[in-house]
């Protein structure tokens, strides 16, 4: 039985700079760092609330930038998406989408990382019965 997600892995050719963008211009807390392998690389994790970690580290047969960001994109929770979008954009981070609605659902905008991946920032619409 599938339990939730542990963790989500984001491997790239130059994972300092990754975890740099991450950590500094996008404001995750890094929560652990270290080095595997015989060449020893680079690992980041990001525990960006409760849950599930991010990783950024290293990994050999990625190279260059993502050519299909719109394949897998990972959604960062944010309590004032309008003040956290204009954070991004004063830090010169480059959007995909400006803020658009879901119905029944909340507030989406989509930039892009160093490496060419995409990401989501989300401000979840509160259930009528959280409202009250």
């Amino acid at each position: 039985m599938i339990k939730g997600i542990e963790s989500v892995l984001l491997f790239s050719e130059n994972p300092k700079e990754l975890m740099e963008f991450y950590r500094d211009t996008l404001g995750l807390k890094v929560d652990m760092e270290g080095e595997y392998g015989d060449e020893e690389e680079l690992y980041v994790g990001f525990q960006p609330g409760k849950g599930s970690y991010m990783v950024v580290m290293h990994h050999s047969k990625v190279k260059g930038k993502n050519r299909e960001p719109e394949r897998f994109m990972v959604n960062f929770e944010v309590d004032n998406i309008e003040k956290e979008v204009a954070r991004l954009d004063k830090a010169k981070v480059r959007k995909i989408q400006d803020i658009y609605h879901v119905e029944d659902y909340g507030k989406i905008a989509t930039f892009v990382d160093p490496d060419g991946n995409y990401f989501q920032l989300v401000q979840i619409r509160p259930s009528p019965a959280k409202a009250n």
